[in-house]
């Protein structure tokens, strides 16, 4: 498989940067819409805990900017909106700020964390019309094939719904990147690997994937859930295990955008493992040499 940090160098030339930015958008999943209180695992941040606050675009820019070039000399940035349903509300102000962004001269890439029960007909125009700009990421967050599972955290949309959109977002050349969780309530191994080999026999081909382990937070309702009866969690070896099976599963074309997540450490209840980047990447290193 390619890392995304090798990608974007043969493409830019240089390290392009995330800056994690917020469209002011809310969830159908929290609403009312199509459900309530969003999926039990997911914060009240909207799985974007780092992202800035809402605020003027040019404002959290040139803040987020601010916050890398004080380490680096970062020119070429990926604006990345990940925080809630980022196609969600109303389109003519997310087309303007997505314009906004885009047409930027350091911004190289516009990225959309979403549903996929968020992408209708006049969505996908728009984001047609952004992807002739420069090119558009769109996230969608599967998590898991499994309709149990799925039913179990709240997802709020069955896999079809998923199918329909990927294929719609693979029409107009746009880029899509689909987020996996191991680890979830009930779930084995080979439910796991299922969502993967399902993933690696999409066409067309998918473009790349964020997988990532369960993080269990305070605040959410898998949090208290998991206080009241604790389930058994993936150890970090488990993980790497599965983490290295997964990407000989996929196919060598597919870009990994993560191996693991970071969770807010006030917030994280479970696995305490996750606390250690250093030791998690490591330890994930050296299961996927081993195992090539």
């Amino acid at each position: 498989m390619r890392r995304l940090n090798d990608v974007l160098r043969e493409e830019y030339g240089e390290k392009v940067y995330k800056l994690s930015l917020s469209s002011g958008c809310t969830c159908p999943n929290r609403d009312g819409t199509v459900g309530y209180g969003g999926c039990t695992f997911c914060s009240a941040g909207g799985s974007g805990d780092f992202a800035a606050d809402f605020a003027p675009l040019s404002e959290q820019i040139e803040d987020a900017k601010r916050r890398i070039q004080s380490k680096t000399d970062a020119k070429k940035f990926i604006a990345y909106f990940q925080s809630y349903t980022n196609t969600y509300g109303d389109l003519q102000r997310l087309e303007a700020l997505y314009s906004e962004a885009i047409r930027r001269e350091e911004v190289v890439i516009l990225s959309l964390g979403t549903r996929p029960d968020c992408l209708g007909p006049e969505v996908l125009a728009m984001l047609d019309r952004l992807n002739r700009i420069k090119p558009v990421w769109v996230e969608l967050g599967l998590q898991t094939i499994h309709e149990q599972t799925a039913e179990a955290f709240h997802r709020s949309y069955s896999l079809p719904v998923f199918e329909t959109a990927y294929a719609a977002l693979k029409q107009l050349g746009i880029t899509v990147i689909v987020h996996v969780i191991y680890s979830l309530p009930g779930e084995t191994r080979e439910d796991m690997l299922d969502t993967v080999r399902y993933l690696a026999a999409l066409e067309p081909p998918i473009d790349g994937v964020k997988l990532q382990m369960l993080h269990i937070l305070r605040g959410t309702q898998l949090g208290a859930d998991y206080e009241a009866a604790p389930f058994p969690l993936l150890t970090l070896e488990e993980y790497a295990e599965l983490i290295a099976e997964s990407l000989r599963i996929l196919p060598e074309d597919t870009v990994l955008h993560r191996m693991t997540g970071d969770a807010p450490g006030k917030l994280l209840m479970a696995p305490e493992w996750t606390r250690n980047k250093k030791r998690v990447l490591n330890t994930l290193n050296q299961a996927i040499k081993m195992h090539p």
